[in-house]
C-alpha cells in the first residue's frame, strides 16, 4: 500500500494561512491533493494538520484527514518530518502498514500529477 502526506499546519509567521490562500479561486492545498489523486498512485491520501478549518477544506477536496497533529509537531521549530513520522506511526498503531510514503508539499499549486508518478 501506498500513502501520500501533504503536511499543512495553519500557522505561518511571513503569510497566515498560506496553505489555504486562494490561487486561481482555490485554496492552494487543493492543487497537491489534485496531483495525487490525479496520479493515481496512492492507497490513500491524507493531509496532516494542526487546524480544523484546515481539515475542513482538505475534505472537502478529497484527502482523508484521519487525525489533528499535536502543535508539538506544528510549531515554528517543528521540521516537516516530524509531522511524516508522526503520520507513519499514527497508522502503524493502528496496525495499518505502508510499502511506501510520499511527501507532497501543500505549498505546490503548479505540482504535475507527471512528476509524481515519474
Amino acid at each position: 500500500m501506498n500513502l501520500a502526506i501533504i503536511p499543512a499546519r495553519i500557522g505561518s509567521k511571513r503569510l497566515p494561512e498560506k496553505n489555504i490562500k486562494l490561487f486561481f479561486k482555490k485554496p492552494i492545498l487543493s492543487y497537491s491533493i489534485y496531483a495525487a489523486k490525479k496520479s493515481n498512485l496512492f492507497d490513500k491520501i491524507i493531509v496532516s494538520t494542526d487546524s480544523i478549518k484546515l481539515k475542513k477544506i482538505a475534505e472537502d477536496f478529497g484527502a482523508d484527514v484521519p487525525f489533528l497533529r499535536p502543535k508539538k509537531y506544528s510549531d515554528d521549530f517543528s521540521h516537516f518530518n516530524e509531522s511524516i513520522v508522526h503520520g507513519i506511526k499514527w497508522f502503524n498503531n493502528k496496525k495499518i502498514i505502508f510499502n511506501n510514503v510520499c511527501c507532497i508539499y501543500p505549498t505546490s499549486p503548479l505540482i504535475d500529477y507527471k512528476k509524481i508518478i515519474k
